[in-house]
Order: structure tokens, then C-alpha cells, then sequence
């Protein structure tokens, strides 16, 4: 009696935990970088995006004060003063020294001898005191390498540089209206060819029928790489070339069969005797299928512009191929944070942000539409 239909099954408790664990696995990596997004580089650098709700031991340089400028005699003895650190800083310096490769050669508050009568004291707020002669009070400053316990920080600027800043490598405003500029009309395009197809293929009877659909099926096999170049010969044949109309022509045809075949098998599930009772009042095919087929197919046409959206937004290779230019003026989102990884690769605040900002907006479209994504998968696996 274990087995009867509509009774629970023994291994609920078994899929539950195996769905926390997707849904774990796929959240640590974006939770990461949003956190990544807002740290500094030097937070980024000592502790890993999970310790960042916690002080950080960091190693520092930094600088003192201009001698020439701050620099004051008391008793005959000239006296450098001032702080290290930025103003509101709460960092709290352990060990500091004068060379790299001492740098924990004097403890917090300890006076070093740096010879001739020069001596530099450090406090752990980060206060000095550095005093010698006129002649070595000079230059920009004696450099200071410290280790010092920092308190968690945040800050707005890596969004600031990768939003508003005015750098061609850095400023990824262009590229997202440009990925938009190729991904709206990627998606709406095969949405409305697709439909009309689906639609003739579902309840229109013609010749070659079958065939047609068994054509379309074998097409999603296809490898997209495979008609890469003779698909860019034929642009450039004629007359396309390199332009936001080849890569929207590039993503239908390659998005066409799967909409197709999606549609298609919702479309066929639909109720016969609306259709059959449609055609007796004397509607047209073009009648029926906008004013019956289309808001009954709504969650099949949000199931396909979920998957469709996603890729092209997230394509690298087609644009590549049919869309990058030289002067970077129609460069998308992934190649210009591939441009980032080539020309900051040591700044992982400024690519995470970047990284960041290019997911959000599948994001945001995923979690609008997700309740059709099932309904549309699942449309026409049961009559």
C-alpha cells in the first residue's frame, strides 16, 4: 500500500535537503560577489568575501607627512608630527618598521633609531613622531611599512568607477546599453517569429507538415560554432557585416528552433474545441491566433524569453564574431569585463563589481517571470 498513487513518498526528506544544497551552492558564489563588490582592494587582498564582517590583519604601507611642509623646531631639534592613517580611520597598528623586509621590527609605540640622531616613533592609532636635523627632514616623507588590524569597510567607489568614471577600460555604462541595444531586440525578434511558426505547425494543416517539424527538432543539435563563419561570410556577402542588425539576425537563428519546438508542443496542448468554435463564428487564423493563442501561450512565451534573455545577455562568442568593432564603440558587457581581466587583473574589487552589475539584470528578469518557467517547460509532456 506503500505505493499508491497520491500517497507521500518516504524520500521527501531526501529531496528537500538536495534542493537547500543546490540552492546554497548557487547562492554562495552571488552573495560573494555582491559582498566582494563593496570591500576595498586591501580587504579583498588579506580576507576572503566571508570574513568581511570581521577586523582583518592587513600588511601597510604608508607615508608621513611632508617634512618641508609640517615639519617644527622645538628645543633645536626639528619635529615631524601627524597621523598615518586617513582621518576616522579605526585601524590599530601591532608592529611597524622602516624597510620591507623588516617589518615587524618594532612594536607599537617603540622609538626606532634610524641613526645620526633620527628617531621615528609609531603609536597603534597611527600617530608618529619623527625627529632629526634640517637635513634629514626632507623629501616627501619616510615611508612606513606596518602591520595593522583594520576594522570592516565598505564604500560606494568601486560602483562609482565602473559606472561613472570616464575610463574606456573602466566605465561599463556604454557596454550595458549596448548589451540591452543587442539583447531586447535577440529576444522579442524569435518570440514573435516563433509564435507565428508554432501556431501554423500546431493547427494548420499543409504538406510536409511532419517533416518541417522533424527538421526543426534535428536543428537543436546543431552546435552553434558550427555555423559561425559561413553564417559571418554570408552577412558580410551581403551587405550586413559587423553591426547590432547581424548579431540580432545571428541570435533568432540560432534561438529560432528551440522557441519553435517550446511553442509548438504548448500551442498542440491547447483546448481544441476553443479553436473548432473560433473558426464556426467565422474567425480567421490571424484572428485566432491573436486574440485565443497568444494570451493562452503566455507562459510558454515567458519560458522561452527567460532562456533566450539570459543568453544572448550572457553571450560572448556570437558577439564576437558579429559585433565587435575596433573602436569599442558596440563592445557588450562580457567582452568588456573580459577587457578588465586583461587590463586589471590585479583589481578584484573593480571586476567583481563589474561582474556584478552584469548579473543583476538576469537576476531581476529570473525572478520576475520564474512562475511561468515551469508551465512553459513542462507544456505539452502531458495530455
Amino acid at each position: 500500500m506503500d505505493n499508491i498513487a497520491g500517497t507521500k513518498s518516504s524520500l521527501t526528506w531526501a529531496v528537500n535537503i538536495s534542493v537547500v544544497v543546490l540552492v546554497v551552492l548557487w547562492l554562495f558564489p552571488t552573495l560573494g560577489l555582491l559582498i566582494s563588490s563593496f570591500r576595498t582592494a586591501d580587504q579583498i587582498a588579506t580576507s576572503g568575501w566571508w570574513k568581511a564582517m570581521f577586523p582583518s590583519e592587513q600588511n601597510l604601507v604608508l607615508r608621513t607627512g611632508d617634512p618641508d611642509d609640517e615639519r617644527v623646531e622645538r628645543d633645536g631639534v626639528f619635529v615631524v608630527e601627524g597621523n598615518l592613517f586617513a582621518t576616522g580611520s579605526e585601524a590599530e597598528i601591532s608592529v611597524w618598521g622602516t624597510s620591507s623586509r623588516e617589518i615587524s621590527a618594532y612594536e607599537a609605540g617603540e622609538t626606532a633609531d634610524l641613526g645620526d640622531g633620527e628617531t621615528m616613533t609609531v603609536e597603534s592609532n597611527g600617530d608618529y613622531v619623527w625627529t632629526g636635523d634640517a637635513e634629514q627632514l626632507t623629501g616627501r616623507g619616510q615611508r612606513i611599512f606596518a602591520t595593522a588590524v583594520t576594522p570592516p569597510e565598505f564604500t560606494l567607489d568601486n560602483y562609482k568607477t565602473v559606472l561613472f568614471s570616464g575610463s574606456p577600460t573602466d566605465n561599463m555604462a556604454r557596454a550595458f546599453f549596448n548589451t540591452l541595444t543587442v539583447t531586447i531586440p535577440a529576444t522579442i525578434i524569435p518570440i514573435v517569429v516563433a509564435a507565428f511558426a508554432a501556431y501554423a505547425l500546431a493547427w494548420m494543416d499543409f504538406r510536409g507538415r511532419a517533416l518541417l517539424i522533424a527538421v526543426i527538432v534535428g536543428l537543436l543539435v546543431v552546435p552553434l560554432q558550427l555555423a559561425l563563419i559561413p553564417l559571418l561570410k554570408l552577412h558580410l556577402g551581403i551587405g550586413i557585416g559587423k553591426g547590432y542588425l547581424g548579431v540580432w539576425l545571428a541570435h533568432t537563428g540560432f534561438g529560432l528552433p528551440l522557441a519553435i519546438y517550446l511553442l509548438r508542443n504548448y500551442m498542440v496542448g491547447l483546448p481544441r474545441d476553443i479553436i473548432e468554435n473560433a473558426k464556426v463564428d467565422g474567425a480567421t487564423d490571424f484572428q485566432i491566433f491573436t486574440k485565443i493563442i497568444l494570451p493562452l501561450s503566455f507562459p510558454a512565451l515567458a519560458s522561452f524569453a527567460i532562456f533566450q534573455f539570459l543568453w544572448t545577455w550572457n553571450d560572448l562568442l556570437v558577439a564576437k564574431v558579429f559585433l565587435i568593432d575596433a573602436s569599442g564603440e558596440t563592445t557588450v558587457m562580457t567582452n568588456q569585463i573580459v577587457e578588465l581581466l586583461g587590463t586589471r587583473g590585479g583589481n578584484w574589487e573593480i571586476l567583481a563589481t563589474a561582474a556584478f552589475v552584469s548579473i543583476s539584470v538576469p537576476l531581476i528578469v529570473f525572478f520576475a517571470m520564474q512562475k511561468y518557467l515551469v508551465r512553459g517547460l513542462l507544456a505539452g509532456s502531458v495530455k
